[in-house]
Order: structure tokens, then C-alpha cells, then sequence
């Protein structure tokens, strides 16, 4: 039983606590629409003082930022689906966008962008903008954009007798060879660890679709495919690159700037890291190129990622959000941006206005991400990757065939896609 004292300094906290709360009622925000956005690793860290000035450009709204980790950001969007919790506006992973659009969770954005004044098609990199349509529909907005290229040792290459990287798959292995002979003893003209499913994907998309039918079966055995794989195995075969695994190279950078490494394909972070992290004596001598392409007059294509931003179906708040997205994706926040961050815009007029495109290191992604293919569009593409990757790193070691890899590719790919064929045909009976 409560004593009377006791009662009464439970009323006066009561009231106290009561007066606060009314106090904060009358704060300036308290009507305000609050918007919850999840963004990834740096994105997520640098992204604050954007979203100061959207707030100021709009009273009445506020952000708030969930910032994840890129290792646990897949399942905790899983997780917020299960649990009818997701955000209002999300970064997401290009491969993710299918995935998330198959589930339902994604607001359809395509009557949106077509009545935008900020969000202009025209002057996206295609390839990008291609990564968020589905089914003819626009699911997602790029944020900034992200592609693999070759960075090379200019010296090393000059030596040679090349001024320019080669335009063809042949001229480039020739080059290879070439550069192989000034090397230090030892070293390789190409770096391709075998514990990353991107080289092989990449050599792919300039020969081939991965997946048949509708994206129902694999398509590894087809001759396009054959082509590019036993190119990019040959690669190991005549010593031009080593069979090693990224964790197995102790330091990169020492290992180009003493040039045991010629050249390695990587994307747009590295310009910074080159930059900081190479030997002083060879700053001088690097550069970057776009990817050849398999025959003459076929441009290089690589690979394109990068991230786009979603709104999610149970926002309370579409419109808002869409205001939200339609803010980070002018041109001037784009630069914005990409001084925060490093990370390259997807839009020609923010590479004009920032000086990228005039960049002697930038440049070179400009020009490759106007010939860029996305993956197979579809949930399962992270699986296939992985298989893929396992079945070129076992190719590159020499333990199974060319032969042998794209069969056991076309079994583990159609083991994979059992169950999309299983609900696509039945949706089509």
C-alpha cells in the first residue's frame, strides 16, 4: 500500500513530467511530417547536410537517417518488409531493386517521373536509369552510379610501345604480352582476383545473355558465352594474370607501384585511393581506360551498380518522399554529393557542372558508363553471381575445364531458377 507521502511525490512527478510534455508540444516541429530514410555505409555517414538543406527548402519536414551497414542492409530490408516496417525512402543496391519490386514493397514511380520538373530521364546514363525498369514500370531513381574499368601503369605500357590502351579483346591480350616482357621479373600485366564474380560477368555482357527463355534457364553453354569465358581463362592459362584470390595480395598499391602488376579492373573508388596511396615516384604514371570490346567497332561494355533511391509502398508520407527523392536527384545536389562522398553522379549535366567529365581520371568512367549492361534483372541474380564465381575461380585455378565449368554453370543457374519457372509458368497458364 502506497504511503500518503509517497502518493503525493507521485502526483508532482506526474505533473512535472506532464508539464514537460506540453512544454514540447508547443515546440516547432512537433506538427511536422517525419520521413524515415535508410541509407549504406558512407552514403549514410555524409548524406546529413543534404538532407539539412532539403528540410530548409521544405519546413514542415524532417528526416530522419537510419544508416546501415552494406553487410546486414539486405536482411534488415527483408526484416522490415516480414515486419510491415519498412522506411518511407531507402538506398538500395541496383541488384536489390528487382527483389524488393517482386515483393510488393515498392511504390511504382513511373506517373511520378513522368510529371517531374527535376527528375529528367534524358539525362541519365541509360544503362543506370535501365537498372530500375521493370516490366516496362520505373521502380527506383539512381543516386550515383558505379561501373569497373581498366586502371593501368602509362609508363609500363609506353615502354611497350602503346600509347593508348587497345579498342580490341585481341589487341589487348597482344598488349599484354608486350607489357609482360618490360615487367619486372614476375610480373603479371593483369591483376583479375579470382574470388570476385565481376571479371568474368563482365567479359560476359559483351558477348551474351546469361539466362534463356524469359530468364528461365541458364545460358552458359551458348558460343557467346564460351567466347568470353575461355578469353577470360586464357588469361590465367598464359600467365598474364595470377591465379590469387584479392586476400591473398598483401598491399595492392605497393604491389602496382613496383610493378608486378600492370594493370588491374576496379572501379571509381580507387582514383582516390591511388591517389593517396601510391609510391610518390610513380603518381606521374598511372591512368584509366575504358574496357575493349571483343571485335573492332564494338565498344567495351562493363558492368553497372551504383545505387538508386525507392519509396516503399507503407510510406505514410508519398508524397513527401517523393519530394525527398526528387531533391537528392537535381544536378546541383548531385555535385553536392559527389564532393562529400566521391561518388560518381548519374547525370550527364552534374558530370558538365562539376568539372568530372574534364577529370583526367574520371573521364574514362564518363565514356564507360555510356556502354554499360545490367546483370539479369531478377531476385535471384546475387546466386547466380555466386555461382558464377565459384565456377570461374575453379576454371582459373585449373582444377575443372571450360567445358566443364559452363555445364556445371547451366545446372547450378536452372537448380537456381526452379522456382521462378515453376510460378512464371503457371502464371502464364
Amino acid at each position: 500500500m502506497t504511503s500518503r507521502p509517497s502518493r503525493l511525490l507521485l502526483v508532482l512527478a506526474l505533473a512535472v513530467a506532464a508539464g514537460v510534455a506540453l512544454v514540447g508540444c508547443d515546440g516547432p516541429d512537433d506538427d511536422a511530417v517525419v520521413l524515415e530514410f535508410w541509407a549504406m555505409g558512407a552514403e549514410g555517414e555524409h548524406v546529413r547536410p543534404l538532407l539539412d538543406r532539403f528540410e530548409a527548402e521544405h519546413p514542415g519536414v524532417r528526416v530522419e537517417v537510419q544508416q546501415l551497414p552494406w553487410t546486414s542492409a539486405h536482411e534488415k530490408l527483408l526484416t522490415a518488409f516480414a515486419g510491415r516496417a519498412t522506411p518511407d525512402v531507402a538506398q538500395l543496391g541496383t541488384t536489390w531493386v528487382p527483389e524488393l519490386q517482386a515483393l510488393g514493397a515498392l511504390v511504382d514511380l513511373t506517373p511520378r517521373v513522368r510529371q517531374s520538373a527535376e527528375v529528367d530521364q534524358a539525362d541519365y546514363f541509360a544503362g543506370a536509369w535501365d537498372t530500375n525498369v521493370l516490366d516496362g514500370r520505373v521502380w527506383g531513381v539512381p543516386w550515383y552510379v558505379d561501373t569497373r574499368l581498366l586502371f593501368y601503369r602509362t609508363d609500363l605500357f609506353r615502354a611497350a610501345g602503346l600509347d593508348a590502351m587497345p579498342t580490341t579483346w585481341a589487341g589487348w591480350e597482344d598488349a599484354m604480352r608486350r607489357v609482360q616482357a618490360v615487367q619486372p621479373e614476375g610480373g603479371y600485366p593483369i591483376l583479375l582476383p579470382v574470388n570476385e564474380f565481376e571479371p568474368p560477368l563482365i567479359l560476359a555482357l559483351n558477348t551474351a545473355d546469361l539466362l534463356r527463355d524469359g530468364d528461365r534457364y541458364g545460358n552458359f553453354r551458348s558460343a557467346g558465352f564460351r567466347r568470353a569465358f575461355a578469353f577470360y581463362v586464357g588469361l590465367y592459362r598464359a600467365g598474364l594474370a595470377p591465379a590469387t584470390s584479392g586476400t591473398e595480395i598483401s598491399n595492392l598499391y605497393q604491389e602496382f607501384g613496383r610493378g608486378r602488376f600492370a594493370s588491374t579492373l576496379t572501379g571509381p573508388w580507387n582514383i582516390g585511393e591511388f591517389k593517396r596511396r601510391l609510391p610518390p615516384e610513380v603518381q606521374d604514371d598511372w591512368g584509366t581506360a575504358p574496357l575493349p570490346g571483343p571485335d573492332a567497332g564494338t565498344p567495351g561494355v562493363s558492368i553497372v551498380g551504383g545505387s538508386s533511391l525507392v519509396v516503399f509502398e507503407r510510406s505514410a508520407h508519398p508524397d513527401e518522399a517523393w519530394a525527398l527523392v526528387e531533391y537528392l536527384s537535381r544536378p546541383d545536389v548531385q555535385i553536392a554529393f559527389n564532393e562529400l562522398t566521391g561518388n560518381l553522379p548519374p547525370r550527364e549535366s552534374a558530370w558538365e557542372a562539376s568539372g568530372l567529365a574534364a577529370d583526367p581520371y574520371a573521364r574514362a568512367f564518363r565514356d564507360q558508363l555510356r556502354h554499360v549492361r545490367p546483370p539479369p534483372k531478377i531476385p535471384e541474380q546475387e546466386r547466380i553471381a555466386q555461382a558464377l564465381r565459384q565456377a570461374a575461380e575453379s576454371a582459373a585455378r585449373g582444377v575443372i575445364t571450360v567445358d566443364e565449368a559452363v555445364a556445371r554453370l547451366d545446372a547450378d543457374v536452372d537448380r537456381i531458377l526452379e522456382k521462378r519457372r515453376w510460378i512464371l509458368d503457371r502464371a502464364e497458364g
